[in-house]
């Protein structure tokens, strides 16, 4: 009898474990190996900067499985352990603590890691990057009432945390070398939107400006001093400048990879039996025509399950409206598709931006290319449907909030 294959999935992360989920539930009776470079099962990443540092949810409530779920379904997950190598000849990976491992598919799913401050003093104690579940539990023991927080980067960790900053009574300043908050996620219309948002809150931003240095005293961060020349007393200095793909595996072992693995629609590398899903994945999406590296939840969420699916031979075209969401003080959004600077001539809102409580569309020779609900819930799929259909729309009726989206 021939041997049954064995898959290994190299990030035990949202979207290695939901592929390991996958491809049990799609019948896969072969070997599962997923291996982890943390000590923790796999769990979801939005918390630690909304619920979960808040104190609002609890640990277990960010967890992808039970724990006895891996054993349940004959998943040997491997935690703690670092994958060195991947050789493509033999088809095996090694380990750290020993091995190899070898495999008939390898999927990747290593995420990316938080781009680090390089400027003297970015080693003092108080420097907090916000990526893990241990980096969550520092952060929110650091920010007490009355601490004075800076933050570098105006984007979404940045403006989470802030958020989070100011719930525990803390004063923020945010810099951010950009002319406005979330200026490359979402362009300067809504950004402004947010910022006011955070200055209602007492946020205070130095856009225009970046961090040069940092200033100790008795090892610890005592002061951010500013590409201005302005020093900025601080407790917590939080460093939101953006991540980048844990590729380097992927490099080392001859794939091809630019701004994360490169691989096709059905998430296939360059070698066709190593896929990668999630952030490390820079894929080619057919609805978009281009490639786009997403670093959003849902994409690690629908990512993992269709690289698993493309893994035992189904036919995939991975095709994903990005989608991502946000919570901050009492807002909430949704948000779809890839409102970049350049990437739209026209923003038209549906209610009125000031109450909050409104939907952005953003348009590019007449139709939608992405939109956010803001305060208005159960309206994403539609937004999804409407940027699907790439044709133009009546701007009047797209509008009025007496028309239902669905007829546009």
């Amino acid at each position: 009898m021939p041997a049954k294959p064995v898959y290994v999935i190299v990030g035990a992360s949202l979207a290695g474990a939901k592929a390991a989920q996958t491809l049990r539930d799609e019948g896969f009776d072969g070997s599962v190996v997923l291996v982890g470079s943390e000590d923790l099962r796999p769990y979801e990443r939005p918390p630690l900067s909304k619920g979960y540092l808040l104190g609002k949810d609890a640990a277990d409530s960010v967890y992808v499985h039970e724990a006895g779920w891996y054993a349940e379904h004959d998943v040997d997950l491997r935690l703690g352990v670092t994958v060195t190598s991947i050789d493509r000849a033999s088809r095996q990976v090694a380990l750290a603590d020993g091995g190899p491992v070898g495999y008939d598919k390898l999927l990747i799913t290593t995420g990316a890691s938080p781009r680090r401050l390089k400027v003297a003093g970015a080693d003092l104690a108080g420097v907090r990057y916000l990526r893990s579940l241990p980096d969550a539990d520092l952060l929110r023991a650091a920010l007490a009432a009355g601490s004075r927080v800076v933050i570098a980067g105006a984007g979404w960790i940045g403006l989470e945390t802030a958020a989070a900053a100011r719930e525990y009574g803390c004063d923020v300043t945010v810099v951010e070398p950009e002319p406005g908050a979330l200026h490359r996620s979402v362009g300067p219309e809504l950004g402004e939107i947010f910022a006011g948002l955070h200055r209602s809150h007492g946020v205070v931003f130095r856009f225009g400006e970046q961090v040069a240095g940092l200033r100790g005293s008795g090892g610890r961060v005592a002061a951010v001093i500013t590409s201005a020349g302005e020093e900025l007393p601080a407790d917590v200095v939080i460093i939101g400048i953006g991540a980048a793909p844990n590729d380097a595996l992927a490099a080392a072992a001859g794939l091809d990879v630019d701004n994360g693995i490169l691989v096709d629609e059905a998430l296939r590398s360059s070698d066709p039996d190593i896929l990668a899903a999630g952030d490390v994945a820079n894929s080619f999406n057919p609805l978009l025509g281009r490639r786009i590296r997403v670093e959003h939840w849902g994409n690690a969420l629908a990512g993992g399950p269709a690289a698993a699916r493309s893994m035992l031979g189904q036919e995939v075209s991975y095709d994903p409206v990005p989608y991502f969401f946000s919570d901050q003080y009492d807002l909430g959004m949704e948000a779809a598709g890839l409102p970049e600077p350049g990437s739209y001539d026209q923003v038209v809102y549906r209610g009125d931006p000031e109450t909050l409580e409104f939907i952005a569309f953003w348009l590019s020779d007449g139709a939608v290319v992405a939109g956010m609900n803001v305060n208005v819930w159960d309206v994403n799929d539609d937004i999804q449907a409407l940027i699907r259909s790439g044709t133009s729309v009546d701007i009047g009726r797209l509008e009025d909030p007496d028309v239902p989206l669905p007829e546009l």
